[in-house]
């Protein structure tokens, strides 16, 4: 199935700028302020999680820890993604301090609860600064077995290969830039791929046959396409997610700044296809570079029989 009733979100112990990796993510910001951003973060995380368990969303919080400091586990879709298929995927990190991640317990906790039948571990090609970051670096369409995914520094095309070798998918690949011409760090601040829906900032996208390839890919596999613009881009329209309810119904989850940049008829659009569900992370997208997605990792993973049956907590 293309989207989950599930996820699990890490909350912030010591959320921070990350020099680390504002290299090449221009969507952050330094605070002026850095002494109130971890209790701004918190105060927008829990909202964000009362938001999603409204909506009937099954949200597992897993709360940070001090030490290490890792001023980015507030994203943690990048270093890890499962599957249907009880698959677990481990990425490369290019971000130093991001690689600290992995030791945080969160491992731990997908293995408690959910049935993990394999784990692909491709955190090595970090030797040869070859990257691949999670569902940041690709956007997957699950149904159709197709990665999309913009070249970067991030996004390493050898990685790439061995990704979709190894899980059966096919690449839709392409260069996308900012209004600067910079290239975007991550695919998912650009598009997104639900049921039936997606959302793209075509006009990042320079090359017109790579532009064409992408609108094929897309429509090819049934879905209506929302065409956002570069301003709504550095509002992080693009950064969406959709999830489903516990009754299936699918919601389309997006941050406010996200959703005050479309115009009426763009959130009819989304409507005719999903029910929105709009936070307010206002100073974690401002610092951190992420956004509503980012924040948000997917389980897809079966329940263990034994989590079922009530034997643990």
């Amino acid at each position: 199935m293309q989207t989950t009733n599930t996820v699990l979100m890490i909350r912030p112990a010591r959320f921070a700028f990350n020099p680390d990796t504002a290299i090449n993510n221009r969507f952050q910001q330094a605070p002026l302020d850095p002494h109130s951003a971890q209790q701004k973060a918190l105060e927008e995380f829990d909202g964000y999680v009362n938001t999603l368990r409204q909506h009937g969303v099954e949200v597992l919080v897993v709360q940070d820890t001090l030490a290490p400091h890792t001023p980015d586990s507030i994203f943690p879709n990048n270093w890890w993604s499962s599957h249907a298929d009880g698959s677990l995927v481990l990425y490369p990190m290019e971000g130093q301090n991001r690689r600290l991640e992995r030791s945080k317990g969160v491992l731990q906790v997908l293995e408690q609860r959910f049935a993990i039948h394999d784990t692909i571990d491709f955190s090595h090609l970090e030797e040869q600064n070859m990257f691949l970051e999670g569902t940041g670096s690709m956007v997957l369409d699950r149904q159709h077995r197709i990665s999309y995914a913009c070249h970067s520094g991030r996004t390493h095309s050898d990685a790439l290969r061995q990704f979709a070798e190894r899980l059966n998918y096919q690449v839709c690949v392409f260069h996308a830039v900012d209004r600067h011409h910079a290239p975007i760090y991550h695919s998912n601040v650009m598009m997104s791929v639900g049921r039936n829906l997606a959302v793209a900032c075509l006009q990042a996208l320079p090359e017109e046959h790579e532009r064409l390839a992408l609108e094929h890919s897309l429509r090819d596999t049934g879905k209506d396409i929302l065409a956002l613009d570069f301003d709504q881009l550095e509002a992080f329209a693009g950064n969406m997610l959709e999830v489903h309810d516990r009754h299936g119904q699918p919601l389309l989850v997006m941050s406010a700044s996200a959703w005050h940049s479309l115009k009426p008829t763009q959130r009819q659009h989304v409507e005719r296809h999903t029910r929105p569900v709009v936070v307010n992370i206002d100073n974690i997208e401002r610092i951190g570079g992420g956004s509503a997605r980012c924040m948000l990792a997917e389980v897809h993973l079966p329940t263990r029989p034994s989590y079922q049956q009530g034997v643990f907590p």
